[in-house]
Parts: C-alpha cells; structure tokens; sequence
C-alpha cells in the first residue's frame, strides 16, 4: 500500500503546508518554487557534463582559495539569475563569492535571504561521483536595504532558519529539505518524463544511531589525540555495541551526508593541524553546516562543532569555517562528550 502523499508534486506539497499556516502569503513558496527551477537546470547540466565542454577548472580561485570548476560557474550563475526576480529576497550568500550578492535594482525586494552552496563535492565532477546544492533561507530582521549594511541580518544562527536543505545529483536527481518547528524532513525525486519532482520519502527520520562513520582517514596524522580516539572507537570490535562500524567516505559532503540520512551513522570532518592559518576545520557554517544541521535535526539526529550545537553558533563572518559532526543523535552525542573532553575512550 502506497504511503500517504508519495507521488505529490513538491509544488502541491508545498502548498499543502503553506494552508495549514494562515500567516503564510505564499511569497516562500514562490521563492522555494524558483530554486528548484535553477536545480532542475543544473541536474540537466550535470547529467550531460561529460559530453558538454563544462568539466575542469576555470582557472581561478575561489574565496576559499579552492580551484573554481566551470559547472560551479554555471551552477552559481544560474541560481544567482533564477533567484534575483522573485521579488522575496533582500540579498544572497553564495560559497562562491566574497560579498553578499545584491538584488538589481529592476527587481523589486522581500524580506528573505538565501545563502547557498551551488555545487558542493564539484571536485568529483569528472570521475562521475554524487554532487549536490545546499541552501538555507532566512528572514530579514532589520528595515535595512543597503546591501553594505545588511549582513547582520545574514549572519544569523542556523536555529533561525525558516527553510533548509540540499539538492543531490546522482543516479537520479533529489531534493530534500524542511522548513523546521516540527514540519519534518522529506524527499522528492525527480521525475525526467514529466520534469517534476515527485514526494519519494516523505517524513524521514534518522536512526538514533547507525553502523556507519565517515570520515577523511587520510587526514589522521593531522588529527589530535581526542579525534583519534573516537574515530579507533567506531572501528574496534565489540560485538555489545555493534561495533565495528562500517567506513563509508565519498568525498562529497551532500552524498555522504544523505546516506547518512537514510542509513544512520555519523559524518566528521574534525578541526586538523594541516594549516596553522585554518584551525576550526575546513567546511563552511553558513553555507554548509547550518543548512544540514537543521535537516538533520528535523529528522531526530544531531549536528555539533564538537563542543555544542552547530544551529546555536553565532556566526562572525560570512565565509566561517567549523569542525563538524553530524548524524544519528546518539553517535554524534558521543562525539562531542570525546571532542569536549568530557568522555575519554582511551
């Protein structure tokens, strides 16, 4: 028997959800509607990169000081062109540019802000594997609409997302997103008979604790002697506790995190000493990490830096870095009581 929903267009689904909140006026539906308009573009794109002279680098750079990859290019440009004319937006954050992104002045104005990264995992493009889109939208708190004062009005904490949550271009092409305070975490696939996304997994929940880790081991001489530990945890033998896990590391931050998701286990990219300038850990809080932690906390897991939540840091610039542990509710809560030193395994 079919479950309840499943096979609904993400538009009626949407639509659904925007009637059971009278306060709703349909601006955000609008506005989710467009983003997967640019996702739709850009899976079509990535489905034929590697007959398409889009694969490689530009040759440049990004903020990150990370090669930028011509369908990051594209990606970042689509989302920024679809984005900018829905009328619901004060600004954007892309992991791919320096400054917040300023709304023409053709285009009239709104109290949202999306922040976004375009093509997470791009440099597994050319080898075929599993890539995806992060997003996560805010509300403006201030009057303001000079684009040079509004980011205090971005750098908000992950807790105030109203909306989160990845596309993932794979075997096939899936959105999956929340929009927090309970309303649960579902997936849509996309469908390209009919170039709809149709409700595959609808309310999905994590296991409160997997069987998977993963994680970077070829980062392990970098580590300190608390990271090693939890990560020799998960791999000994303990038949009590299920142990050993199983190691599953794809390198592309959005698919290892969405098998995750559906699988149980946890995801760690740990703070190293691999760059002395680069000390809290190599992936972006708001673009990355608060997007997925908020997705991950709708579904019963967990996401921390390793000493707290990561949706209760308050951001202090746009382009931030943290250590991230994400996943099952209880493996990451071990995590963090060993990072923080409140549990020692040795």
């Amino acid at each position: 028997m079919a479950r309840k929903g499943v096979g609904i267009t993400i538009t009626q689904h949407m639509l659904q959800q925007q009637r059971e909140n009278p306060e709703a006026t349909g601006g955000f539906t609008t506005l989710l509607n467009e983003l997967i308009v640019a996702a739709k573009v850009i899976s079509r794109e990535v489905n034929k990169a590697g007959l398409a002279d889009i694969l490689g680098a530009t040759g440049r750079t990004n903020v990150q000081e990370e090669q930028v990859q011509k369908l990051d290019v594209f990606a970042n440009s689509v989302i920024i062109e679809r984005m900018q004319h829905v009328g619901q937006l004060c600004c954007m954050g892309s992991e791919e540019n320096a400054d917040l992104i300023e709304i023409p002045s053709e285009y009239p104005k709104g109290n949202y802000i999306i922040v976004f990264d375009p093509l997470d995992g791009s440099s597994n493009i050319d080898v075929n594997v599993s890539i995806g889109t992060i997003f996560g939208i805010y509300k403006k708190k201030s009057d303001e609409t000079n684009i040079d004062m509004l980011m205090n009005d971005v750098l908000q904490p992950g807790v105030n997302q109203v909306a989160a949550g990845y596309f993932i271009y794979g075997s096939s092409s899936m959105m999956v997103y929340t929009t927090g305070n309970g309303t649960g975490v579902h997936g849509f696939t996309l469908y390209p008979s009919v170039g709809e996304f149709l409700l595959s997994h609808e309310n999905i929940r994590i296991p409160e604790r997997g069987k998977i880790y993963s994680v970077n081991e070829g980062n392990d001489v970098f580590w300190d002697e608390k990271t090693l530990s939890l990560v020799n945890y998960f791999k000994a033998r303990d038949k009590g506790s299920g142990r050993p896990y199983t190691s599953r590391y794809i390198g592309s931050l959005v698919a290892d995190f969405h098998r995750n998701l559906l699988k149980g286990g946890i995801f760690m990219y740990p703070a190293d000493n691999k760059d002395p300038n680069k000390p809290t850990g190599k992936l972006r809080l708001m673009v990355e990490a608060n997007p997925l932690a908020l997705v991950v906390k709708e579904a019963g897991g967990y996401a921390s830096d390793g000493n707290r939540p990561i949706l209760d840091i308050q951001p202090k610039e746009f382009h931030q870095r943290v250590p991230l542990y994400i996943g099952s509710r209880e493996d990451v809560a071990l995590a963090e009581d060993v990072i923080s030193g409140r549990k020692d395994l040795t």
